[in-house]
């Protein structure tokens, strides 16, 4: 009762920051679980797409294995992008054109930043809710404060139990500001971890990728 209280007394830019920090709280959370479930996922197949790739006989072999392992899809775009230009699938006249050195290295660039793109997802959305959230209560706690002393001005007789309950279910915006960025700045900090792990596995993956492509059409 006491929180619906709390929302009934406070006015529009209460009950808007009071909103718009669960929706950062919600959202957060939302991809905080999802990231978690993509990282827990890509942990384990980026590994197994790699080393499924190198026990198979031919480039063609090696995309099939990697599809057949690689649930995330984060190896096998690097492998369908060598293997469309060891097959001449340029897809266009300027992409055709250059040494093949030049053509791999443009294709497998794209294909990780692609890749790296899906990983990333999400990391602006916790890193703004990390460096705002706590303004954000903060504007509350202010407001709140302040609508609360604008409420008393008219009593002819203030003491501290009057204002006390106002400033402090005030002061409660701060504490919910806090609660949003903290969840939200930990969970940046470690994927942030994670994903620079993946990321050098990846592109070690694609630069001997790409030698592995330029020796075999050197040989033939």
């Amino acid at each position: 009762m006491d929180g619906l209280h709390w929302w009934r007394q406070g006015d529009v830019v209460t009950q808007a920051t009071a909103a718009l920090l669960l929706a950062m709280s919600v959202a957060s959370w939302v991809v905080i679980l999802w990231k978690l479930y993509l990282m827990r996922r890509a942990s384990q197949d980026v590994p197994r797409g790699m080393a499924a790739f190198w026990q198979a006989p031919s480039l063609a072999q090696g995309a099939e294995r990697v599809r057949a392992v690689d649930s995330a899809t984060l190896v096998l775009p690097l492998v369908q992008a060598a293997q469309q230009i060891e097959e001449g699938r340029a897809g266009g006249a300027l992409s055709s054109q250059g040494s093949l050195s030049q053509r791999l290295t443009r294709v497998l660039r794209n294909a990780l930043h692609g890749v790296l793109g899906r990983l990333q997802f999400g990391q602006v959305l916790l890193a703004t809710v990390g460096s705002t959230a706590p303004f954000v209560g903060l504007l509350g706690t202010v407001w709140g404060i302040y609508h609360a002393l604008t409420a008393l001005a008219g009593v002819e007789q203030i003491s501290i139990e009057r204002l006390a309950g106002p400033v402090g279910e005030a002061l409660i915006m701060t504490a919910a500001g806090l609660t949003v960025a903290i969840p939200a700045v930990l969970a940046y900090n470690w994927f942030g971890r994670v994903i620079a792990r993946i990321e050098a596995d990846l592109e070690g993956f694609a630069h001997d990728l790409r030698e592995l492509v330029i020796d075999t059409n050197a040989a033939d």
